[in-house]
């Protein structure tokens, strides 16, 4: 393999994973330079402080490096990273709001009854849904805009579970929820986006009342 084509997308991650637990040090850096601007979005997103992102960015890499030889393969090597940042971002949130130990299930929705989701007022005929926007570049600002709209116990479900591409047991695990919490909140961030999002990107003379759509 020629050491040029260690950055292209043609690599596979598992490849470069192979070669940096050989102790490849470049096939390492290739896997950086193809994370780094993702796991800098999810920090920002889930902080929204750019110099606590950079922080979170860093030290994820380290981690990684450092527990490298630990990698299985039972996930994904994006998800196993993406992991690990999502833990060093909620270390400063945490950090950040004195507690020495946090649940973030507290507070609201710990029945997991998605009966208990209130029907968004206004809701437009647009086709997509925030889960598929959020892949859109044109509308990522708007998308952001309405993100930093969330309370972040929805707003971290839904940047794990639909930015990420966490699973629903993952990103459960990653924020210490159970399943069906974390089903609810994901219910709740969706809706509440998608009419944040209708007012913007949808037809009024379309608008229609539509029934729930459970989370998956």
């Amino acid at each position: 393999m020629n050491p040029q084509n260690t950055q292209t997308p043609e690599v596979a991650d598992v490849e470069l994973v192979n070669r940096a637990q050989a102790g490849e040090l470049s096939a390492f850096e290739a896997l950086t330079t193809r994370y780094e601007r993702r796991v800098f979005s999810l920090a920002v997103r889930m902080l929204r402080q750019e110099q606590d992102a950079e922080d979170v960015t860093q030290q994820t890499f380290l981690s990684a490096l450092e527990n490298l030889s630990g990698f299985r393969g039972e996930a994904s090597f994006a998800t196993w990273l993406f992991r690990i940042a999502t833990h060093a971002a909620l270390k400063i949130i945490r950090k950040r709001k004195g507690l020495k130990t946090v649940s973030l299930e507290e507070a609201t929705e710990e029945t997991g009854d998605v009966d208990s989701v209130p029907h968004p007022e206004f809701i437009a005929d647009w086709r997509q849904s925030p889960e598929q926007l959020v892949q859109k570049h044109e509308i990522q600002r708007l998308l952001d805009e309405a993100l930093s709209k969330l309370d972040e116990k929805h707003r971290l479900v839904f940047l794990l579970r639909d930015v990420e591409g966490f699973s629903v047991k993952e990103t459960a695990e990653a924020l210490g929820l159970t399943e069906a919490n974390t089903k609810v909140r994901l219910l709740r961030a969706r809706l509440q986006l998608r009419e944040q999002l209708t007012r913007s990107l949808g037809d009024p003379d379309k608008q229609v009342r539509q029934k729930h759509d459970h989370a998956h």
